[in-house]
């Protein structure tokens, strides 16, 4: 063997003795010298604990809070962990039935966890009886040791101080197992998504889902090792795996809601069926919405009543669970009017000093068509407006679909309809709120099916030029028409979030620039002043005369939608002050006559409460009272929950 391989073999021989070396000091530090990892062997159970975030906390446009978080506690189990426990004992602890403890202990099992199909893992942890009060934790907590395998968790519900606001608001629902798996999948496709687990918490409704990613902010999880009969030792690798998983909190939601201007309108909306929706009209901030019936949010607070109390409310006859403000589509009767009026004047379909006499109607080959109320003969499209007059804007909206030729109505109704886009009708106005009805603005193509291809004409559809037959529209687009009329030719999307903030920081981080840009209609500026101006003789001596208010310069129109099953539906949208407007309301109450009678004097009482900062003048007050006292519906909702 040559010198060089002698060596070679020399180093290899020394290499491997060391190694050998230290291993064996390795496996001696860790069997003689390591303590921690001898107490580790003791607790051969590490659990991976899901730590929740405390979600975001929801205040109105003052700072008044309107949902904040309560602490609660589900008991969780690991199947495969439970030993042999007094039974008797645990559901005494609990509270619970032998009856209820084999039920819930009774799962579909599947290795992998919880899936789309509802089975589980004996091996991971999943609830085995939520919402512990706090009295009943402390009592399983003395007593935990006894039962292997079952531990407490922390989580957070919804609390409210205030029994308001409930459809804007929302409620929290527990992850349904369709939504697991879609998390799944989102997961598969951006890492940075969280997957949910059974039991975890979601906004369902209202704005709780709409921001409902910011608000839940995001899980965080913790190590923990257990001893042989289920404790908790201490944080596993004291906590270091803790900080790579830290639970994030949710974001405060600072709302555009006034609070006191929200519990206002619920007052004159009460034992009454409509919506109520305020703007701000030069930003879209919505002030109030309420959808009547309504009820307490505090109702579905995650307790052991709340199974009860939604069952009860979704079988309430008046439909509290129906947001008639976003979802509900009602023809706009008369308020359209001004609508029709603009789109008249800009395409030249009509003049401003026009004269149409009125015989009770519009008269059409001898036949009277719809039908008006005694008023002065209408020189001016402001004065038809005054006066609602159905046979006015009959014609004028005859000369828009005829604006092309008698024979050609499709194309006048096209460009009718493009203009309507323009306002936010027959379309979604995209606000910042969940299940958003669209309305409805029949097309050419719709009138071509419903006639089957026959010729139709402008006679056939002159209803839709005083707001009725296929012509729909939601409580909150009634209030965008307000307030771009009040405008004269521009909106912001209506919206309910005006900002983020980072928890314990005090600076908001506005939400979307894309509510505050301002979306124009084609309809020429100097056409808004004259119609503006019939809609304050609306008030001031015509149609909502009743709802006059000398110091406020109020601008409106009534409406009254035809209902073949029973009384009308009263109807007003208005903005005030004339110039300069700070707020825009419209006010849908079902059977409750015409617009003047119910809708104009709710609208005005708004309009004034907020301007006179929360005062009604004593000569107005007997007008509040008399709001206050109408009941619409069979019996007061406090008594039907």
């Amino acid at each position: 063997m040559s010198k060089d391989l002698q060596k070679r073999s020399y180093h290899i021989q020394i290499f491997f003795i060391l190694a050998v070396a230290f291993l064996i000091f390795k496996v001696a530090q860790l069997q003689l010298l390591d303590a921690s990892l001898k107490e580790e062997a003791k607790n051969a159970a590490v659990d991976k604990v899901t730590v929740y975030p405390a979600r975001g906390s929801v205040f109105d446009r003052n700072n008044k809070l309107m949902v904040y978080n309560i602490p609660i506690y589900d008991l969780m189990v690991t199947y495969n962990r439970i030993e042999k426990i007094d039974t008797a004992k645990f559901c005494k602890i609990l509270g619970i039935t032998k009856d209820l403890f084999i039920k819930n202990l009774d799962k579909n099992w599947k290795s992998g966890g919880l899936s789309v199909d509802g089975k589980y893992s004996k091996s991971i942890p999943f609830p085995f009886l939520s919402r512990l009060s706090i009295e009943t934790y402390a009592r399983f907590q003395e007593s935990m040791y006894e039962f292997p395998g079952f531990f407490v968790q922390l989580r957070y519900v919804r609390g409210y101080p205030h029994p308001n606001a409930a459809h804007a608001l929302g409620y929290l629902s527990e992850v349904s197992p369709e939504q697991i798996e879609e998390s799944k999948l989102r997961y598969k496709e951006d890492a940075s998504q969280e997957v949910f687990a059974a039991g975890d918490y979601i906004g369902a409704t209202g704005l709780e889902a709409f921001y409902d990613k910011e608000l839940r902010g995001k899980k965080g999880y913790k190590y923990i090792l257990r001893d042989n009969l289920g404790r908790e030792v201490g944080p596993y690798r004291e906590g270091a795996m803790d900080s790579m998983s830290r639970a994030e909190p949710g974001k405060d939601l600072i709302t555009t809601i006034d609070l006191s201007l929200q519990q206002y309108c619920e007052e004159l909306m009460a034992n009454k069926k409509g919506g109520i929706v305020v703007l701000e009209p030069k930003s879209g901030e919505i002030l109030a919405m309420v959808s009547a019936p309504y009820y307490d949010p505090n109702s579905l607070v995650f307790n052991r009543e709340r199974a009860e109390a939604y069952k009860r409310l979704n079988a309430d006859e008046g439909h509290p669970f129906f947001n008639r403000a976003v979802m509900a589509k009602y023809p706009p009767g008369s308020l359209f009017k001004p609508i029709v009026a603009l789109i008249a004047l800009d395409e030249g379909a009509t003049e401003l000093e026009r004269t149409i006499s009125c015989s009770g109607g519009y008269i059409l080959n001898g036949r009277l068509g719809p039908g008006c109320h005694n008023h002065p003969t209408c020189t001016s499209i402001g004065m038809a407006i005054q006066h609602s007059c159905n046979a006015y804007f009959a014609h004028v909206f005859r000369n828009i679909i005829d604006i092309k030729g008698y024979t050609n109505p499709s194309q006048g109704l096209d460009i009718f309809n493009r203009q309507l886009d323009l306002f936010g009708i027959s379309r979604k106005l995209d606000i910042d709120f969940p299940q958003e009805s669209k309305g409805n603005a029949p097309t050419t193509a719709y009138f071509n099916k419903i006639y089957r291809g026959e010729n139709w004409y402008s006679p056939y559809i002159m209803s839709l030029g005083i707001g009725q037959g296929e012509m729909e529209l939601t409580t909150i687009q009634m209030a965008n028409l307000a307030a771009i009329i009040a405008n004269r030719g521009y909106y912001c999307i209506p919206h309910f979030g005006k900002g983020f903030r980072e928890n314990g920081k005090s600076k908001m981080v506005p939400i979307n620039d894309k509510y505050t840009t301002q979306n124009r209609t084609d309809i020429d500026y100097q056409y808004f002043g004259p119609v503006i101006d019939g809609m304050e003789q609306v008030v001031i001596a015509g149609t909502a005369r009743a709802s006059y208010i000398p110091d406020i310069p109020i601008c409106g129109k009534t409406g009254t939608a035809q209902n073949p099953h029973g009384e009308d539906h009263s109807i007003f949208f208005c903005f005030a002050p004339k110039d300069n407007p700070q707020i825009a309301v419209a006010v849908y109450v079902e059977h409750a006559g015409s617009g003047g009678r119910m809708a104009a004097p709710i609208a005005s009482l708004i309009v004034e409460k907020y301007l006179k900062k929360g005062l009604i003048a004593p000569e107005r007050k007997y007008r509040e009272d008399y709001v206050k006292s109408v009941n619409l519906v069979s019996k007061p909702l406090n008594e039907q929950l």
